[in-house]
């Protein structure tokens, strides 16, 4: 590589990675926030949250990245053309692909990333991650860890824990089992515990009584001095991990087990996956290419009507959105493969016509001037909403 592409490699290179980490941040901070009930509810450690917050990185990363480098592009071209440093490299009898070579070597980097964490980690990362989950949700002691709320075991099937006494004991235990049709029994004991009898654990209720009624109104009361309630039924539910597609290996996905009951159910959600991992990637160089048509020239941006960073990332949020619904369509249409592939195919063909024509990529007059009318009202409801605040306060000065 010549100097000046090694020079704007390095500078998107810099730009990419500060936008890939915030913006990394903010959606797995968002992501993890959803998550945070498997401490509040299930009582499991803050070492677990951190691992499964963990386990959630693989599945952002390949959404996240092309967005970061359409900004990291787009932000380093725009710039060094307001410094007149694509004019100087232009005037200097340096080709178009000084330009584009260096920012596609990156943007190839980016989705060999890609493609790596969506077809070899992200699939182990889910897989550990549904195993963590099942396992906390398994253990019988993180269904009573928090007083005073009811917590749904199973169809029908209610329980709630007045509070905890030392010893591991319970007290104020109330159960609500509506399963058998015609039905209704309420337990409420006083104290209880969780008791092994083998390879079981029971909820052993004592002091209590039974509620029982039947549709035709007949209610029976029953006291006991205990009672045991057998759980383990719905703790081996719990710990069952059930696999998805999005959960399983590309190799998996592309010769599945014709006795899996998620395939026999969905099997179109394979095909579908496999094309989304096929084609997911594909997204960084779309965005790369779509930036170098924004912004790869040696014109001056000062006529343009949105900035060639905002004109970029709304054409790529337009596209990806395309993308999104092409792969969720295709979950229950299989003729949406087609555009599954379609859309990166098509967007970097008018991407690439952009550049090599030498025409400059932009959004619509009428929706450059929306968002232009917008940020004019923004600024001057800002500027009066400041105006109105300082007067304010000097009128209070001079009151005082």
């Amino acid at each position: 590589m010549k100097v000046v592409e090694r020079y704007i490699m390095r500078r998107a290179f810099v730009v990419f990675m500060a936008a890939l980490v915030w913006t990394l941040a903010i959606v797995w901070t968002t992501q993890v926030l959803a998550r945070i009930d498997l401490v509040t509810d299930s009582g499991q450690s803050a070492l677990t949250f951190f691992e499964v917050a963990a386990l959630i990185l693989p599945s952002i990363i390949p959404i996240v990245v092309p967005f970061a480098l359409v900004v990291a592009v787009a932000q380093t071209l725009s710039t060094m053309n307001a410094d007149s440093e694509l004019a100087v490299i232009n005037a200097a009898g340096a080709s178009r692909w000084t330009i584009v070579r260096p920012i596609m070597l990156l943007a190839l980097g980016a989705a060999i990333f890609s493609f790596a964490v969506d077809n070899g980690i992200d699939p182990y990362a889910r897989q550990k991650n549904r195993e963590l989950v099942a396992s906390s949700r398994a253990d019988l002691l993180t269904l009573v860890i928090q007083e005073g709320t009811f917590r749904k075991i199973d169809d029908g099937l209610f329980l709630q824990i007045g509070e905890r006494l030392p010893d591991n004991r319970l007290g104020g235990i109330f159960v609500a089992d509506s399963r058998e049709e015609g039905v209704n029994l309420v337990y409420y004991a006083k104290s209880g515990s969780i008791v092994e009898r083998g390879a079981e654990k029971v909820l052993m209720m004592n002091d209590g009584v039974i509620h029982r009624k039947t549709l035709t109104g007949d209610l029976s009361v029953i006291r006991f001095t205990s009672y045991a309630f057998d759980l383990s039924a719905f703790m081996a539910a719990a710990s069952a991990v059930t696999l998805m597609a999005k959960d399983q290996t590309t190799q998996y996905l592309l010769n599945p087990d014709p006795n899996d009951k998620v395939f026999q159910r969905e099997p179109n959600t394979y095909q579908a996956e496999v094309n989304q991992r096929f084609t997911e990637w594909t997204y960084s160089l779309v965005f790369a290419l779509i930036a170098l048509a924004v912004a790869g020239d040696a014109r001056s941006h000062r006529e343009a009507r949105v900035n060639p960073l905002i004109t970029a990332i709304g054409i790529s949020l337009f596209v990806r959105w395309f993308g999104f619904f092409a792969d969720g369509k295709a979950d229950t249409v299989p003729q949406f493969a087609y555009m599954v592939y379609g859309v990166p195919i098509v967007a970097s063909a008018i991407a690439i016509w952009f550049i090599v024509t030498n025409r400059t990529m932009e959004l619509p007059v009428a929706w450059a001037d929306w968002m232009t009318n917008c940020a004019d009202r923004v600024t001057e409801g800002w500027n009066a909403l400041k105006l109105r605040f300082s007067r304010g306060s000097t009128s209070g000065q001079r009151v005082g």
